[in-house]
């Protein structure tokens, strides 16, 4: 897809982070933006933003956990813009999980998990039969992460399994597409390479009520990209962010060559995916990898 002018892109969890960034990344290449969220603030802040720059768009509550939710959105979209050519299925939490796996509130198993993994289970099910019904040139993207995908990180057992289904998901459907010769190409979106500044790490503001906790914050400690930082200092480490807009302008530029891997990495990361791949071969015994 060489030409974004007047298709119409849907981006779940688009209200801020790397979904906001995509928005204006396309918006700006004339695209027409549906956002569909479940932050009331940071709705109501990308409407005005998207409105003083003139994009065309459609801002719209949506719970990924609904598939009846993600199916009003669908409607409101065809209704306002006739059709969609581009969705994104990037809404995703983090459950800020600590310590021993077996000590996990089961809350943070279910609220994690109904986000990152139905969320995507239910986008499919609400976007593909659309996108493959319209039989035009569609993209259907997915935001994962490396985290799961291709590297085990330690600290976060619950993102990771997230993370890892997600992906598994991503590239089965990627499989059944080209099986099918559909003209939806499926692409999988890896935000980095570094830790993105993205409110992940905030994710509390939209838990629902009926998984809340008695824990004000994460049990990680880490509540913002600051505290990670910060911690990561503690231990001798400087750590490195990305940006949400380059992130968003490396999948654009990906998607205008109809790639799958929307992935930016280091040498270090590089060097960590090999070391899995030869682990894995060897078959020798794992050790755990740092955030890189």
């Amino acid at each position: 897809m060489q030409d974004f002018s007047g298709k119409v892109a849907l981006i779940t969890g688009g209200a801020s982070g790397v979904g906001r960034s995509l928005a204006f990344a396309l918006g700006r290449r004339g695209a027409r933006i549906v956002v569909g969220d479940v932050d009331k603030s940071a709705m109501e802040q990308i409407a005005a933003d998207l409105a003083a720059e003139g994009i065309d768009h459609l801002v719209e509550h949506c719970d990924v956990t609904s598939v009846d939710s993600l199916n009003a959105l669908a409607d409101a979209a065809e209704k306002a813009f006739g059709g969609l050519d581009l969705v994104f299925a990037n809404a995703g939490i983090g459950a800020g999980e600590s310590g021993a796996m077996w000590d996990y509130s089961e809350k943070d198993w279910q609220w994690c998990l109904n986000v990152n993994v139905w969320g995507v289970i239910n986008s499919i099910r609400a976007f593909m039969p659309r996108l493959v019904a319209s039989g035009k040139e569609a993209h259907f993207v997915v935001t994962g992460s490396g985290n799961g995908a291709y590297i085990i990180l330690p600290d976060a057992p619950i993102y990771t399994a997230s993370k890892a289904a997600v992906h598994a998901i991503t590239e089965n459907l990627h499989y059944q597409c080209q099986a099918g010769g559909l003209p939806v190409k499926v692409s999988a979106l890896f935000p980095g390479p570094h830790v993105v500044d993205t409110g992940l790490f905030n994710s509390g503001r939209v838990r629902p009520e009926a998984l809340q906790k008695a824990v004000a914050g994460n049990e990680s400690g880490i509540n913002s990209v600051e505290d990670m930082k910060k911690m990561a200092a503690e231990y001798g480490i400087e750590l490195q962010t990305t940006h949400p807009d380059e992130v968003a302008e490396m999948a654009v530029k990906g998607l205008e060559q109809d790639a799958f891997w929307l992935l930016a990495t280091t040498e270090d990361t590089d060097a960590k995916i090999r070391a899995r791949a030869d682990m894995i071969l060897n078959r020798t015994t794992p050790v755990p990898a740092m955030v890189g």
